[in-house]
């Protein structure tokens, strides 16, 4: 008699676990691109999500490599690179109980950046990379 009732106390919790684990939360995860000015394209690891502001959500974390470009504004390339590291509770072996957790966690990241205005070049720098390119146009090739 014992043992029935031990036997259907783990059933009772292997079943409580299982539905646990089948109605759990999960993580949303989503990052907010801003620039001053506003309006600059983003590209994230090459691929064109948007004008600023721009929300994108995201699956992994880890190394993203952003541009943005603004040029018809008189603003110059940025390239940037940025690390998004995951928040404690998506660190193994916590990464299970938030997944069996019975709510959804929100992850949203802000990354604000600041362009700079393009700057023209002087007559002297135009002429110096003129006189550049024509060395290496006249330079002879090599087959």
């Amino acid at each position: 008699m014992r043992t029935t009732r031990v036997f259907s106390a783990w059933l009772v919790f292997l079943a409580t676990v299982a539905a646990a684990a089948c109605l759990g939360g999960c993580v949303e995860r989503e990052m907010k691109i801003t620039s001053e000015p506003s309006g600059a394209l983003v590209y994230l690891s090459q691929e064109p999500i948007g004008r600023t502001p721009v929300t994108k959500t995201f699956l992994w974390y880890g190394c993203y490599d952003i541009v943005l470009r603004y040029e018809e504004k008189g603003y110059e390339t940025l390239k940037t690179h940025r690390t998004l590291t995951p928040p404690i509770y998506e660190i193994p072996p916590l990464d299970l109980f938030s997944a069996m957790a019975p709510w959804t966690y929100h992850d949203r990241r802000h990354l604000h950046f600041t362009m700079q205005k393009l700057k023209p070049a002087t007559d002297e720098e135009l002429i110096k990379r003129a006189q550049e390119m024509q060395k290496r146009n006249l330079a002879p090739v090599d087959r």
